[in-house]
C-alpha cells in the first residue's frame, strides 16, 4: 500500500514552533515527499510488523547519495497527528537537516506498545538485526550512527535511549521527546524504578549524542505517586549523562504538558540539532 502524505501536512507545518506562522491564504508549497505501508514479516515476534517509509521529494535510487536515516516509534502518531514528512520536507528545503529516509514503526496501543518500548532486548535486537537490514536492503541510507538519528515519545523518548544504549554501533542521535524513563526493566511496571537512567550511570561512556526535551508541567507522580514523575526522572537521566561526559541538549519547556502539541512543536528543532551535529567529533 503507498500513499503521500496529504496537502494538509504541509499546510499544518507553517504553524511549528520555530517554522513561522501559519498563512492566511493558499500559499505554493514543496512537495511531500513519499509515505509508503511496509510489513516485515519478524522472525523474532512471530508475525507481521507494520511500518512506514518516508522518501523525500527527489529521492533517487540511482546515484551517489546515501541518505541520513531517522527511526522513530509510535509511527501513526508522527505520521498524522505530527506530520514528520512535512517537517523533514521543510527541514530539508531550509538545509537544516537531511533529507532524510525515515522509518515510522507502529507500535500498536496498550500492553503491545509497552512490549515494544518499555527497554525490551527483543525490540534492540528486532531493530538492529530486522529492521535496519531490511530497510538498508532497500533504500539508500546511511550506515553511519553519527548520521542515524532514533526519535520517540513517552515510552517512544525511553525505547529510543533504550536501543541506542544496546546499540550504539547503529544509532548514533537519540531524540527523546517526554521520555518515560521511571520503568524498570523488561517492561516492570514496579520498583526498581528509573532502570535505564541506572545502566547509563554505571556503564562506559557510548558514543551517543541526546537531545532530550520535557514539559514542565509534567509533574505528577506516576502509579498514584508512587513512582517519579516524567519531569523527575528526566531530570536524573540528564544529570547521569551529564555526569558521563555525554553530549546532551537538555529542555525543560515552559508550562508543557504531556501532549502531542508539546512533542509537534520541539521536533523540528531536536532533529535540526543532531542533524547539524552529525559526524562531528
Amino acid at each position: 500500500m503507498a500513499f503521500f502524505a496529504p496537502p494538509i501536512m504541509i499546510a499544518a507545518a507553517a504553524a511549528f514552533a520555530g517554522l513561522g506562522a501559519a498563512p492566511t491564504a493558499p500559499t505554493p508549497v514543496a512537495p511531500a515527499g513519499h509515505v509508503e505501508q511496509q510489513m516485515l514479516a519478524s522472525s523474532l515476534y512471530g508475525r507481521d510488523r507494520r511500518l512506514w517509509v518516508y522518501t523525500p521529494s527527489g529521492y533517487s535510487p540511482n546515484g551517489d547519495r546515501v541518505y541520513d536515516l531517522l527511526v522513530v516509534f509510535d509511527g501513526r502518531m508522527y505520521l498524522e497527528d505530527i506530520a514528520l514528512p512535512a517537517i523533514l520536507e521543510k527541514l530539508a528545503a531550509e538545509g537544516k537537516a537531511g533529507p532524510f529516509v525515515a522509518v515510522l514503526l507502529d507500535n500498536a496501543t496498550s500492553t503491545e506498545r509497552l512490549e515494544d518500548l518499555g527497554n525490551h532486548e527483543r525490540f534492540a535486537a528486532f531493530l538492529a538485526e530486522e529492521v535496519l537490514e531490511w530497510v538498508r536492503r532497500r533504500w539508500k541510507v546511511t550506515r553511519d550512527p553519527h548520521r542515524t538519528i532514533v526519535a520517540g515519545a513517552s515510552a517512544g523518548g525511553l525505547a529510543a535511549a533504550y536501543v541506542a544504549f544496546q546499540r550504539p554501533d547503529l544509532f548514533g542521535n537519540v531524540l527523546s521527546q517526554s521520555g518515560a524513563f521511571r520503568r524498570g526493566n523488561e517492561g516492570s511496571n514496579d520498583a526498581p524504578f528509573e532502570w535505564l537512567t541506572s545502566r547509563y550511570a554505571a556503564s562506559p561512556r557510548r558514543d551517543v549524542r541526546f537531545w532530550v526535551e520535557v514539559g514542565s508541567r509534567e509533574s505528577r507522580g506516576a502509579l498514584g505517586g508512587a513512582a517519579p514523575s516524567i519531569l523527575e526522572s528526566n531530570r536524573r537521566f540528564r544529570d547521569a549523562l551529564r555526569a558521563k561526559g555525554y553530549a546532551v541538549t537538555y529542555a525543560e519547556v515552559p508550562e508543557g504538558e504531556h501532549d502531542v502539541s508539546l512533542w509537534q512543536n520541539r521536533l523540528p528543532a531536536g532533529i535540526s540539532a543532531l542533524a547539524t551535529r552529525a559526524g562531528s567529533p
